[in-house]
């Protein structure tokens, strides 16, 4: 996995809730929705049109406090159909920052990232070390880093849960491809 990702920001507030990232009334209502179907509405309640016409892939989501917080399911799926480089959050819940590890998005905890850019600004990241550089101001900030050799790191790394557990077993000999 490539390890620095550049983008430009969409910054958005405290307590994003999984409800605004996969809106149960559009895709829970509707079970036949695919992955992709369903990200079409990511944000929709707080931003209409902007999964559908603004979000470009490698950009950046910006968060404040409480990125991800109410429902267990699974939003972050919606976050990597939409393309996104890295989420960068004051602060996430715990089960969404599990949700993204186990579907390859890379979401790191950034404490002060709300105030160190704004939107539209682009930043370079570095997804290992949790090095952010506003390449607009020069300026850096320090998010927490993955730690290297643990469970979520190497699922990190791999994609997603599903490509490590994949090659965990091929590397076992239980599968050949």
């Amino acid at each position: 996995m490539e390890t620095k990702r550049t983008g430009r920001v969409w910054k958005f507030g405290d307590h994003i809730s999984t409800d605004f990232m996969m809106p149960g009334h559009r895709v829970l209502a509707n079970p036949d929705l695919s992955v992709e179907e369903a990200a079409k509405f990511c944000m929709d309640a707080n931003r209409p049109g902007w999964a559908e016409a603004e979000v470009q892939p490698g950009d950046i989501l910006v968060a404040g406090i409480n990125f991800g917080c109410g429902s267990s399911r699974n939003a972050s799926q919606s976050l990597k159909v939409l393309g996104l480089a890295v989420v960068l959050a004051e602060s996430v819940s715990r089960i969404h920052l599990r949700n993204a590890v186990n579907t390859g998005l890379p979401t790191l905890v950034a404490p002060g990232i709300t105030a160190f850019v704004e939107e539209g600004q682009s930043l370079e990241v570095n997804i290992v070390s949790g090095e952010i550089k506003n390449l607009e101001t020069g300026a850096v900030l320090q998010a927490e880093a993955w730690e290297e050799g643990t469970p979520p790191y190497d699922i990190l790394m791999s994609g997603g849960l599903e490509p490590y557990m994949k090659a965990k077993l091929k590397e076992r000999g239980l599968i050949s491809t």
